[in-house]
């Protein structure tokens, strides 16, 4: 972890929160500290070829299109899984954000529907939830025509992602839409307490701190009172009722608390949960399982939940 860690202050990105939305998604990420690292160790970064790519609308703005990822050798009846990426609803889209549903097209032999949708501050809080719930209705419609099976359906995401697979099968619950077979939600944003205790303890973590989570919530709410909607402050929301869960956090990560509380409050609720904390890393860790051994455990834990809830 802490080469990828070393692999990004080389890259001289500045600090997030004293940039504008524009320049801070064109700055060196994560994505491209770890591709530095592999090539340190010789690994190859070029997209695995066992998987095939598709870009598709489900929209009409630009940014209304995901990316399905299927196994090369085809298959109908398979299993799907809707993808939510990253980046506080600000920042990162679906290239940032393509190893994790690429390990799990592959591993679990699935397609997996890669979501764009607009960012903030260009278009605000709550658009980034309709977007989610517009591409899971249009994933249902159309699974059959990737050789998906639209009656086993997962919804995953990380971070900002991680929030809107809830809210999508709160979404779906509230709205007689058939429900996910399973939510994986990686270091979520669910709480919007201040005073959690991963936000004291890792306020000046890396990749993201405490500064950072202020600066993605000014761009992406119109007021305060956003910040409590239940979309958003997830364990403020009716969670009865949700299909079984796996959540999973990393320590030094000041969203850790909210994985935490959200699992607490989902068990409150009556959900089946399974909450895990990884030590030794950070935010972002997901989908770098090839250069961090924390990460690889993540992505075990989590690839191994959505195969057991597939073979129900």
């Amino acid at each position: 972890m802490q080469a990828v860690l070393d692999a990004l202050a080389a890259l001289g990105p500045k600090p997030i929160e004293t940039l504008t939305p524009v320049k801070a998604r064109i700055q060196p990420a994560f994505p491209d500290a770890l591709h530095a690292v592999m090539r340190r160790q010789g690994q190859s970064t070029a997209p695995d070829p066992a998987v095939t790519t598709q870009d598709l609308p489900y929209g009409s703005d630009p940014m209304q299109y995901a990316r399905v990822y299927r196994p090369a050798g085809g298959g109908t009846k398979l299993p799907v899984v809707i993808y939510f990426h990253g980046g506080g609803w600000v920042i990162a889209d679906v290239n940032a954000y393509d190893a994790a549903p690429r390990l799990m097209s592959k591993q679990l032999g699935a397609v997996v529907v890669s979501v764009e949708y607009r960012h903030a501050p260009e278009a605000k809080f709550p658009a980034q939830h309709e977007d989610a719930a517009a591409a899971y209705r249009w994933t249902l419609q159309n699974a059959g025509g990737w050789g998906g099976d639209a009656g086993r359906v997962a919804v995953a995401g990380e971070s900002a992602g991680g929030n809107l697979a809830v809210a999508t099968a709160i979404y779906a619950r509230d709205n007689n839409l058939p429900a996910p077979v399973h939510i994986l939600a990686v270091y979520p944003i669910a709480n919007s307490a201040t005073d959690l205790p991963s936000r004291r303890d890792s306020a000046n973590a890396k990749p993201l701190n405490a500064a950072m989570l202020k600066w993605f919530g000014y761009f992406y709410t119109s007021s305060m009172a956003d910040m409590q909607d239940p979309r958003i402050n997830l364990v403020g929301a009716n969670l009865r009722g949700l299909p079984p869960t796996t959540i999973v956090n990393s320590q030094i990560d000041p969203l850790r608390s909210d994985g935490e509380t959200l699992a607490a409050a989902m068990r409150s609720a009556g959900d089946r949960v399974e909450q895990r904390t990884f030590p030794g890393v950070t935010h972002e860790s997901f989908g770098m399982g090839k250069v961090v051994r924390g990460a690889y455990d993540q992505e075990n834990f989590a690839i191994g939940r959505l195969k057991t809830a597939f073979a129900r």
